[in-house]
């Protein structure tokens, strides 16, 4: 099919709306000094911070999520859309509310943080496990929703068989269903890790940022333009490191899914 000239207009704007800023970012970076601006101590600080806790969070939802999926992708029609709603919502909320909402359940004064501050002193805003939390709570979505897709296209007719043959719900589980999505569950997995590794506005809001315990690599390039932390070029040296992990990340799930299809 030919299409109308006019439409490669906006096709062409739309292409250099995306980017056009990477190529200004890559104009900033002083590629003489990219290895020193990276191995800054503030800046190593935050890259360990970021991987650390972003591989925790993935983790997290993994042994949440992966259920969650499985769930939705076996319940009913009804049941299967309210849950994707409850799933998708972090997906959309804006992040710093994102981080009130936490703040809300689990602060001090929180519907959960305030009883068990009282009853055990622990606080959890503004710590890494703080970190590790809002990091959760954003990247979820990309664990279930990839994984519950990958369950509906695979079907039931394997697991049924499997069933009928005298297959236990865990041996199927672990023997049919789980090598069957494996493809959705890395993609999954993937997403989520980056997700978290870039996640800024409720980690923010409920981590705080501060230097060795909550300040990952978002926030360190923020409060680098804002004179304090990191300079300015580790800032643009960190904001590289994370364009090339996307890049990488987005090409990796390309060829996996390219040769799950083969």
């Amino acid at each position: 099919m030919t299409l109308p000239r006019l439409v490669y207009v906006p096709a062409l704007v739309a292409i250099a709306l995306l980017v056009l800023p990477i190529v200004g970012l890559l104009s900033r970076v002083r590629w003489e000094r990219l290895g020193e601006d990276l191995l800054s101590p503030a800046a190593l600080k935050a890259l360990g911070l970021s991987l650390g806790t972003a591989s925790a969070a993935t983790i997290v939802c993994l042994l949440i999520g992966a259920p969650l999926a499985l769930v939705i992708a076996r319940a009913s029609r009804r049941t299967a859309a309210v849950l994707r709603t409850l799933v998708l919502v972090p997906l959309v909320l804006p992040p710093m509310v994102g981080g009130l909402a936490l703040l809300s359940l689990l602060g001090r004064s929180g519907l959960i943080g305030r009883p068990l501050f009282e009853s055990t002193g622990v606080s959890i805003p503004y710590t890494t496990a703080a970190v590790v939390i809002a990091q959760s709570f954003v990247a979820l979505p990309f664990l279930v929703i990839a994984l519950e897709g990958a369950l509906r296209t695979s079907g039931i007719s394997h697991e049924q068989v499997a069933a009928t043959l005298g297959a236990g719900r865990w041996r199927v589980l672990t023997r049919i269903t789980l090598p069957l999505v494996l493809p959705g569950l890395v993609a999954g997995t993937v997403l989520c890790f980056a997700r978290a590794l870039g996640e800024f506005g409720a980690t923010a809001l409920f981590a705080g940022n501060a230097e060795g315990t909550t300040r990952t690599m978002p926030l360190a390039i923020y409060t680098a333009f804002n004179g304090v932390g990191v300079s300015q070029d580790s800032a643009i040296a960190l904001s590289l490191l994370l364009l090339v992990c996307a890049a990488v990340i987005v090409s990796a799930l390309r060829s996996w899914r390219e040769d799950a299809v083969r």
